[in-house]
């Protein structure tokens, strides 16, 4: 699979902070960006990328499929209505937001459907993001485990995922960890202010670097491009062994993205 280490999120920005984030980052070096349908800014996105010197092929272009569009039909037809918005003929990588509430609608179906997606060329990978193991399990099931590009799922220094992170490198499906921030709650953390202080680097590359060091790709979202800068630069921070130890102490099971009605029983 092919789902780089390093892009851009762009979730809760909108508009022309959407346009200038994506601008910006594709001008000082990143070729990955990652939306979805329910973050009401693929139009956006699509823009500032048709707008950019980057050639869309050199563009690694994720969206996600929100719950409301699982049915069949519905979720090939809202792809298309995704492309459209993003101004191109297809996704890199499509996934599945989260696992539908309540299997409302049966995972066979819209995982079949995103199975078809890829088939019809309507993007070249496809994945799953919020999975559990259990459902995972399910997924892997129905696609493949070798289908499956990637979980998307929430990781950082206070939530470390130590029950799905090895289920999920056991089955060789990739970690995309979002939320490495923690919203820069875990910047404000004295532990990782003291390793960046060792490396003269930032509290943000330490964050990001912990992730990278562990093979999850990253996707930090930011509206400063000196932000956007320095966090590309983590790629090349390495963490000692005593940072890693320091920072695996830090895990709190402090779960951000937890929307109620939505979020699955949790591992």
């Amino acid at each position: 699979m092919t789902v780089p280490a390093f892009g851009l999120g762009t979730f809760r920005l909108k508009d022309q902070a959407v346009i200038d984030s994506v601008r910006d980052a594709l001008d000082v070096g990143y070729r990955a960006i990652d939306t979805a349908q329910i973050y009401g800014n693929e139009a956006e996105v699509g823009l500032a990328i048709a707008e950019s010197s980057v050639p869309r092929d050199d563009i690694y272009l994720t969206s996600k499929i929100w719950i409301s569009e699982f049915k069949h039909d519905a979720l090939l037809a809202s792809l298309r209505t995704s492309l459209d918005k993003l101004r191109t003929d297809r996704l890199d990588l499509t996934l599945i937001h989260w696992p539908s509430p309540d299997d409302a609608v049966p995972m066979e179906e819209y995982l079949g459907a995103l199975a078809e997606a890829k088939v019809q060329g309507l993007t070249k990978e496809i994945g799953i993001s919020n999975f559990t193991i259990a459902q995972t399990r399910r997924a892997i099931g129905i696609l493949g485990a070798g289908e499956i590009a990637t979980n998307q799922v929430e990781i950082h220094p206070y939530l470390q995922n130590r029950l799905l992170v090895p289920f999920l490198q056991e089955q060789g499906i990739h970690i995309t960890a979002y939320m490495s921030l923690a919203y820069g709650e875990v910047i404000k953390d004295p532990v990782i202010q003291a390793i960046a202080g060792r490396h003269q680097a930032s509290a943000a590359q330490v964050a990001l670097a912990w992730a990278l060091q562990q093979d999850f790709a990253v996707i930090p979202s930011s509206t400063k491009r000196a932000n956007l800068a320095s966090n590309l630069e983590a790629a090349s921070l390495r963490l000692t062994e005593e940072d890693l130890a320091q920072i695996a102490k830090l895990d709190r099971g402090h779960r951000l993205a937890n929307p109620e009605g939505i979020a699955p029983a949790w591992d």
